[in-house]
């Protein structure tokens, strides 16, 4: 009897754990949703017609319709249908597209079930995936590779959010906002790009958060941008971890009020693979946080291990950029405010000029911190506490933390930028051409005062090479058509060019 009712147990419970396990499959497994919950951001729009850019737009809730794209089907289709305001939600599918956005308010959603996710996919013959020029867009949820260009680029669009994306080998940069104005780019992973995995070129109020980056030149680049905040990222096994300096030649000639703090910034000993003679080519193996010639930037509380040719190295333009020449830029890292640091075990196969350096001391190993060339009013919390090197003028900091700084950004949008006819073509070179080109020095493509050159008085010449570029020298990236932009878009920014002076 005992027998039998301990068999009955057994298959009591055996029969419990089938129908938990039934029931926890029916209320947990990933199904396709029903509805699926729209992005937090889109809570608000921006609406507001002023054209005063530091001027708050106002807010409504989301009323806009959503639109879902299936495998098979085109993002570009739906852009072109959708109205500001809308959602764009992507469902798991392979798009070999690059998806142009020049509308106000547009939400891209990715849609990942079961771990498969949309993926944009340039089978290395399209240049852009994501090309936004619209104001208030929000780009999450995506699978980005093989692209020649850009994973996600912005061109002079306020108010962005990208986040949760994975960007894989997408040629010269994986997310790249430029020109914009209060953004916030996070929880995205970015691998294999050839020159900034995040490049924050000319923008204002940004917050970069919460990302990891490995496997590139440069890790988080801010590239003459103001108020950024660089906090929580994990950049590893790239040549540079974070970078944040001003580069000559072009249109803003500052980068100022930048926070680096809270990051894992571990083994950035990676081969140098940028484009042969561009600027972050020049970036050595082994460069934890680089500083060249920005101003008001505060270093603090960052996990700094493992790189080979210094932990934070500090320089000028003619030590960082002897080739580079700009009158209009000032060439000196000002203001600097290095706080408390965990730094283990960097400089421990110095390169190139800290190598030389550090041999003429006697010395085989590369310091914590470096300073080298010229600055001003420079200080540090703590200088015994590291190996430095030309920190002599360096005084005591002026703070201690940063903590009543959460975010660059603003609590609500600001207005979408509105240019007169005269400002198009001004407006069109800062958010398009800027990024690749630089009056007098190589950044990516060619200086334009080699263009100015080819196209004397002929401005329909560089309109015509626009709308259909070929590339005509070698170590030059291909460069994207724009044939997206209006006629009158083509030829302001063709005019500009040609009258334009350093």
């Amino acid at each position: 009897m005992n027998k039998k009712s301990g068999l009955l147990k057994v298959l009591g419970a055996i029969v419990l754990l089938a129908v938990g396990v039934v029931i926890g499959k029916s209320l947990f497994s990933n199904k396709v949703p029903a509805s699926v919950p729209i992005p937090s951001t889109m809570k608000y729009r921006s609406v507001g017609q002023t054209k005063d850019t530091s001027q708050a737009a106002n807010k409504e809730l989301f009323s806009g319709k959503i639109i879902a794209v299936k495998d098979g089907a085109s993002i570009q289709k739906a852009v072109d249908e959708a109205v500001p305001g809308d959602l764009v939600q992507v469902y798991p599918g392979t798009y070999h597209e690059t998806v142009f956005i020049d509308k106000d308010n547009i939400s891209f959603q990715g849609i990942i079930i079961n771990d498969e996710w949309p993926t944009l996919d340039g089978n290395k013959k399209l240049n852009d995936a994501f090309l936004y020029s619209g104001n208030g867009i929000s780009i999450e949820n995506f699978k980005i590779q093989n692209y020649k260009g850009n994973g996600i680029m912005g061109q002079a669009g306020n108010n962005f959010t990208i986040r949760h994306n994975w960007i894989i080998d997408t040629g010269v940069y994986g997310i790249f906002p430029q020109y914009g104005k209060n953004g916030l780019v996070e929880h995205n992973i970015l691998t294999k790009i050839a020159d900034a995995a995040i490049y924050i070129g000319m923008c204002d109020n940004v917050d970069v958060k919460y990302n990891e980056v490995y496997g590139n030149v440069a890790g988080i680049e801010i590239e003459n941008s103001r108020h950024c905040l660089v906090e929580g990222n994990y950049t590893h096994d790239n040549t540079g971890g974070i970078l944040a300096f001003l580069t000559p030649g072009l249109p803003i000639k500052t980068v100022y009020d930048v926070i680096i703090r809270n990051n894992f910034v571990i083994n950035n000993n990676h081969e140098n693979f940028a484009a042969p003679g561009s600027i972050v080519a020049g970036v050595p193996v082994g460069t934890g946080i680089l500083v060249m010639a920005a101003d008001d930037v505060i270093i603090e509380n960052n996990f700094i291990t493992d790189n080979d040719n210094s932990g934070i190295t500090i320089v000028d333009l003619p030590t960082g950029a002897p080739t580079a020449n700009d009158p209009n830029s000032e060439p000196n890292p000002d203001r600097l405010i290095i706080l408390d640091n965990i730094m283990i075990n960097n400089g421990n196969n110095p390169v190139g000029e800290i190598k030389a350096l550090m041999l003429s001391q006697f010395k085989t190993k590369g310091p914590d911190i470096l300073a080298m060339g010229g600055g001003v009013g420079n200080t540090i919390r703590d200088k015994n506490r590291y190996r430095t090197y030309g920190l002599g003028d360096y005084g005591p900091a002026p703070i201690t933390d940063t903590k009543d700084i959460t975010t660059m950004t603003f609590d609500e949008p600001v207005a979408p930028r509105s240019v007169s006819e005269h400002e198009l073509g001004e407006l069109t070179y800062y958010g398009i051409c800027a990024g690749c080109h630089a009056y007098q020095n190589r950044l990516i493509g060619v200086p334009m005062q080699v263009i100015q050159g080819i196209y004397h008085d002929n401005p329909q010449g560089i309109v015509d090479y626009i709308t259909n570029p070929k590339n005509l020298r070698e170590n030059y990236p291909d460069m994207p058509k724009q044939d997206y932009l209006s006629d009158e878009a083509k030829m302001a920014v063709a005019k500009y060019i040609l009258d334009m002076k350093q």
